[in-house]
C-alpha cells in the first residue's frame, strides 16, 4: 500500500487474512470419569474495553495515533475512519496489556536480522516500538514543521509523512521508519475489523463495510443461499446494544 496526497480507497485496507492453525499435545494421557474436566472462568468472555482515559498513550501519543489511523482508514460516506470507528482505543487496550509486554511471543536472544518470512526479530517489545516510535516522530515533524506536532499538519502533509515512513524515505533516529509504519498499520486494520469488545470496530462499523455478520450462533438458514446479501446485521461476543436490557 503506497499512500499519497489524493483520497485514500477504504477497499485498499481490505486484506485476506490467514488461518489460524491450532495445535496441542500432551505429555501423557489421562483418563476422565465422572464428566468433563472444568476450571473457573474458562468459558468467561473477554472483558468489555470501555471509553475512558488512555491506559498506555500520554495525550499527545494519542493525538498523534487518533491523526494517523484517521489517515490510514479516513472516512467517508460508506462509514466512519479510524479515528471514530475507535482504533487507537483498540491500539491503547492492547499496548497496555500482554500484548504491549510481548507476553505470547519468544523474546530471548540471539536477536539477528531475519527473513521477511520470519517477520519481527529484534528485542522490544510492542509497548517500547510504540513509545520509541512516536518519540522519534514527534522530533521528525518538530524539526521538519517548525515546531508543529502530527496532529496540526494538513492532511496531504500527514500523508507525506505517512508515505515517507512506509517507504523507509523518511529517516527516524533509533527507529527503523518502515518498521513502525508497519506495525502501526497491521494495529490499525486490527482495530477497524476486531470484535468491539476490545475497543476498536465501534458500532461494527469494519463489519458492515464488508457485510460480515459477525459472531451470530447458528447460519444454517444461510448455507445453501450462495450470492445473496446477508441482510441481518452483525453480532459482536456481547451480542447486541438493543438486545440489552434497559433499566
Amino acid at each position: 500500500m503506497m499512500i499519497d496526497g489524493s483520497r485514500l480507497s477504504r477497499r485498499s485496507f481490505l486484506v485476506s487474512t490467514a488461518a489460524l492453525a491450532i495445535a496441542g499435545s500432551a505429555a501423557r494421557a489421562r483418563t476422565i470419569t465422572g464428566g468433563m474436566p472444568w476450571e473457573p472462568g474458562t468459558a468467561s468472555p473477554p472483558l468489555q474495553v470501555r471509553a475512558g482515559p488512555w491506559a498506555f498513550f500520554t495525550p499527545d501519543e494519542a493525538a498523534t495515533v487518533e491523526a494517523a489511523v484517521d489517515r490510514l482508514i479516513p472516512p467517508d460516506e460508506r462509514g466512519p475512519g479510524g479515528k471514530d470507528a475507535g482504533c487507537a482505543v483498540y491500539i491503547d487496550r492492547q499496548l497496555a496489556g500482554a500484548y504491549g509486554k510481548a507476553s505470547a511471543l519468544y523474546m530471548r536472544p540471539p536477536f539477528m536480522p531475519g527473513t521477511a518470512m520470519q517477520g519481527y526479530q529484534a528485542q522490544d517489545a510492542p509497548a517500547a516500538r510504540y513509545r520509541n516510535g512516536l518519540k522519534a516522530l514527534a522530533d521528525y515533524i518538530k524539526a521538519t514543521f517548525v515546531g508543529k506536532a502530527f496532529r496540526d499538519l494538513a492532511a496531504a502533509e500527514q500523508d507525506q509523512v505517512l508515505s515517507g515512513l512506509e517507504t523507509g524515505k523518511i529517516a527516524l533516529k533509533d527507529v527503523k521508519s518502515a518498521e513502525f509504519f508497519a506495525l502501526l498499520l497491521q494495529n490499525t486494520q486490527e482495530g477497524f475489523f476486531a470484535d468491539p469488545v476490545y475497543g476498536g470496530n465501534k458500532d461494527m462499523a469494519g463489519w458492515k463495510l464488508v457485510g460480515f455478520p459477525g459472531t451470530r450462533y447458528d447460519y444454517r438458514d444461510w448455507v445453501e443461499r450462495h450470492n445473496e446479501v446477508y441482510p441481518l446485521p452483525p453480532v459482536s461476543i456481547m451480542g447486541r446494544p438493543e438486545w440489552t436490557v434497559k433499566d
